[in-house]
């Protein structure tokens, strides 16, 4: 078999056995795959992952930081933004979520965990930039608009938190959460 299909097979295998939960397993396939030239990121991702299942934080910090230097990618800037904000790293947790968003403006873990790191340090503006490349790429993803709107309530933008909402309840007049912070928006107007 040629390298490449080799690589191909294991990862596979890896990703398939770390699905079904044995973690042994995948870590062996996913060592295979790694191989002797060791250049695929893929490998480094799952052993991470396995790592962080196993509460071995610096063994995954060390592979998420592998697989950004081999493949600069938004789920090694993600991961290793987790076990950043684990850890209390928080200015370093920001900057990989940003990169992961840099990245990818989808990476949903990368989103929300900045949005969650940035209410916890009152850092609340630093999401609203992420949020809003989000939704330029998908503009009906109503969960990421809705905590835009809660962003926006928090700074006390409330004008620009109820357009947020009226847009959710004109695609979805029906969104319980989106009534809900509108009431809220009216009593604090009122």
């Amino acid at each position: 078999m040629s390298g490449q299909l080799d690589y191909e097979i294991n990862k596979e295998l890896g990703e398939c056995y770390l699905f079904m939960g044995d973690l042994d397993k995948s870590e062996e396939y996913y060592h295979k795959a790694m191989g002797d030239d060791g250049v695929y990121a893929e490998p480094h991702l799952g052993l991470a992952t396995i790592a962080v299942q196993r509460g071995e934080l610096d063994l995954a910090m060390g592979h998420y930081r592998k697989a950004a230097d081999l493949e600069p990618g938004d789920r090694s800037y993600a991961g290793m933004a987790l076990i950043e904000m684990e850890r209390g790293e928080i200015d370093a947790a920001f900057t990989h979520f940003g990169m992961a968003l840099a990245v990818n403006p989808e990476n949903l873990v990368a989103l929300f965990g900045m949005v969650r790191l940035a209410y916890a340090h009152d850092r609340v503006q630093d999401a609203l930039p992420h949020l809003k490349d989000y939704l330029a790429v998908d503009p009906v993803k109503n969960e990421v608009r809705f905590t835009l709107a809660g962003c926006l309530m928090t700074l006390g933008r409330h004008e620009e938190a109820r357009e947020q909402l009226q847009t959710i309840l004109e695609q979805e007049p029906g969104n319980q959460p989106a009534m809900e912070l509108s009431e809220q928006l009216r009593q604090v107007a009122a």
